[in-house]
């Protein structure tokens, strides 16, 4: 490990909506950055623009790197940039240390640390809550879970992209909290969107009802970052539709594995499911207000 007062080399693996503008925070925190992602000359464009390093495969990004950051779509993707092929193993080395921010399942972060440990590489999962704009001003709330050692060195790294940055227990429970967090949104947004349309059909104002509920009782974040778009009907990305309804399903996999009811989340996963059949998969998950208004006959 390098002198403290030595910026370590990350690698950054994956520039989509979160992982680009992540990256760019680490860029200007003054780490010597070296990126890759999956789609042909992205990484090249993206590093010529913020002074980074692009490489060609996550090896090359390991090889050149003393923190790995893995930002990607879903446990697959993880283990084939930390497992397969030209992956992060493959360069593996001891004391190279993994930071897998992505939200996977946590028995398939628990097998890639293992993976990776038998190479003497360590690994933290550091799964993030906020959307792309607070990925933008590097506000993001991350829960981290791994060895406290490992915490310790990547929290430099995790500052430059977040602000409230929490030890939640061993390898993996990042990743629970994450998936149970989502699924408390997702279960709100579901919420929200069956109360406009019922405000609507009642005859309330829905400008009325926003301002009289964002100061009571009814107020969440769900109603304050997405009821505009529900009711404008504009679901430009920040967190899609697939991407919520995947963490809702790996998230009642580990209420069942755990004993316990979560129906709230069950019923917001029926209504993304809903919202996919309808092609939205690619939109916002504030699009959920479309299966709402399938079930309601009413659209707002």
């Amino acid at each position: 490990m390098p002198a403290q007062s030595t910026p370590e080399r990350v690698g950054f693996l994956g520039l989509g909506i979160m992982g680009s503008r992540m990256a760019a925070n680490v860029a200007r925190a003054g780490f010597p950055l070296t990126v890759w992602t999956h789609t042909a000359g992205k990484a090249e464009r993206w590093a010529g623009e913020h002074g980074a390093t692009a490489v060609a495969t996550p090896a090359e990004a390991a090889e050149r790197s003393d923190i790995v950051v893995s930002m990607v779509v879903d446990g697959e993707q993880v283990a084939s940039v930390l497992l397969g092929h030209d992956g992060v193993i493959e360069a593996g080395r001891p004391g190279l240390l993994c930071v897998e921010m992505s939200t996977i399942a946590p028995p398939d972060t628990r097998r890639i640390g293992a993976a990776l440990g038998e190479r003497g590489v360590r690994m933290l999962d550091a799964p993030v809550t906020g959307s792309a704009p607070r990925a933008q001003e590097g506000s993001l709330t991350i829960m981290v879970g791994g060895e406290p050692e490992d915490f310790a060195r990547a929290r430099p790294l995790l500052e430059a992209m977040g602000g409230l940055i929490t030890h939640v227990g061993d390898l993996g429970q990042g990743e629970r909290l994450k998936l149970i967090n989502n699924a408390l949104g997702a279960a709100n947004a579901a919420a929200v969107a069956e109360a406009l349309l019922l405000a609507e059909a009642s005859g309330i104002d829905l400008d009325a009802f926003v301002e009289v509920v964002s100061s009571g009782s009814g107020a969440s974040a769900q109603l304050t970052l997405k009821s505009g778009s529900m009711r404008e009907h504009d679901y430009a990305p920040l967190f899609k539709t697939a991407h919520m309804l995947k963490d809702v399903r790996l998230c009642l996999e580990e209420a069942q594995a755990a004993g316990v009811p979560f129906p709230s989340a069950a019923h917001a996963r029926d209504l993304l499911t809903a919202t996919m059949a309808r092609g939205l998969g690619e939109q916002d998950y504030a699009a959920i207000i479309e299966a709402a208004e399938g079930l309601a006959g009413r659209r707002l």
